[in-house]
């Protein structure tokens, strides 16, 4: 037995491999970019700020995992620039922002700006474009996709670069713009802006494509991989339904729904996506999927129909009654009366619906159960009871076997 192997035996850890030194290195710099930043944010007394760049320790977490235990599969590698390129925009932020006008007017100042235009250009496109259509075995779902993966990186890269190289002007958040200090001038310069002025609006048509490769992924797939697609599909589906959310509460001026709508887009982006990637790579708990997407299904109609429930009460007392502590006090004591029979309706609902064989076995089983209690003959007995077990489990073979009474 080789060193090697008495150590893998052992359970001894052996040398650090290449991939996990990267790795290392890699989480230690974002770590430093997240401490840097949250320093220079506190110093300003700004406590939400500086939590930010930190929002993203899922992304850098489960991206060195996948990284370390699937070092062949990009998608780890992917995340770890998305959490990188996200904490040193943050730290750039935190500069170039600060109220000091030499380094507001220096070329320091600029050069952050710079990197935070271009940065974002590059880990929207890695997670919005590159992940989806890489995932879950880091290839292409085929080789039809292949000119639409190189399309995507050109996208991503002409964007990027158009922006850094390209662009007259910078942006400055609230500060407005500034003049972008590494410009190309001339011809050369001209191109680069308008292709950056093609490519920008163009990646928001690579992440439609790349949200149809997920979709069409989906519907193909069998197995383990279609466990893996419903993990990503179902955090790709809550990010959709709070972008969603937030734009028509922002367009229409209704302010809690685009706030609600912010968070729970927040929330999918930051935890909820790179957690189901980390699940379904490496495998682990997947069947509990069918059990996640229920709940999500059942608790997210249960409370946005009792949120609209305990609006119209409040309206329709407070017209009738006047007093707005008697309504709220009303709408609340009814919410909570509706809420058990509400959530089984919505439950067989959504069993119905979404679970029919689940559904269809739990009134075979009731059905079954109701014949148990008045049927006497054990032969008629065991033959339901094997046709109960054949349509529920769908077994490949049954038999039933009894045991006699023993005699003395």
């Amino acid at each position: 037995m080789t060193p090697k192997e008495e150590r893998r035996r052992l359970g001894v850890p052996g040398r650090p491999t290449a991939s996990r030194r990267l790795v290392v290195l890699l989480v230690s710099l974002w770590v430093g970019l997240v401490v840097v930043d949250a320093t220079l944010h506190l110093a300003k007394q700004q406590v939400v700020d500086a939590l930010l760049a930190g929002v993203l320790v899922v992304f850098a977490g489960v991206g060195g995992l996948l990284a370390t235990r699937r070092p062949a599969n990009p998608i780890g590698w992917l995340l770890l620039a998305v959490a990188l390129l996200f904490a040193g925009s943050e730290v750039a932020k935190g500069i170039y922002l600060e109220e000091q006008g030499a380094l507001k007017s220096g070329l320091i100042a600029r050069g952050l700006v710079w990197f935070d235009n271009w940065a974002l250009q590059v880990w929207v496109g890695l997670i919005g474009v590159m992940v989806p259509l890489l995932f879950p075995d880091g290839r292409l779902p085929s080789r039809r996709w292949r000119i639409f993966g190189g399309v995507s990186v050109a996208t991503i890269a002409a964007a990027a670069v158009g922006t850094a190289f390209g662009g007259a002007t910078l942006d400055w958040e609230s500060e407005g713009t500034v003049a972008n200090p590494l410009r190309i001038g001339g011809i050369v310069g001209q191109a680069l802006e308008a292709m950056s002025a093609v490519a920008v609006p163009g990646i928001a048509v690579v992440h439609l494509g790349a949200l149809l490769a997920v979709i069409l992924r989906l519907r193909r797939s069998e197995g383990v991989e279609r466990l893996q697609m419903k993990w990503f599909a179902s955090a790709m589906g809550l990010l959709l339904v709070g972008l969603l959310g937030a734009v028509v509460g922002s367009n229409t001026g209704l302010d809690a729904p685009a706030f609600a709508g912010w968070i729970l887009f927040l929330l999918s982006l930051a935890f909820a996506l790179p957690i189901a990637i980390g699940v379904a790579i490496l495998r682990h708990r997947l069947y509990d999927i069918d059990v996640v997407i229920n709940r999500a299904l059942v608790y997210g109609a249960l409370t946005a129909a009792l949120a609209g429930a305990y609006l119209g009460a409040v309206l329709l007392v407070g017209l009738a009654v006047g007093e707005s502590d008697v309504a709220i006090a009303v709408s609340t004591l009814a919410v909570a009366a509706l809420f058990r029979p509400l959530r089984a309706r919505i439950q067989a609902l959504v069993d119905r619906r979404f679970y029919r064989r689940r559904y269809d076995a739990v009134r075979t089983l009731e059905a079954f159960g109701g014949r148990l209690r008045d049927e006497l003959d054990l032969e008629a007995l065991g033959a339901d009871l094997r046709g109960v077990v054949r349509e529920t489990v769908q077994p490949a073979h049954v038999s039933l076997w009894l045991r006699t009474a023993e005699r003395r």
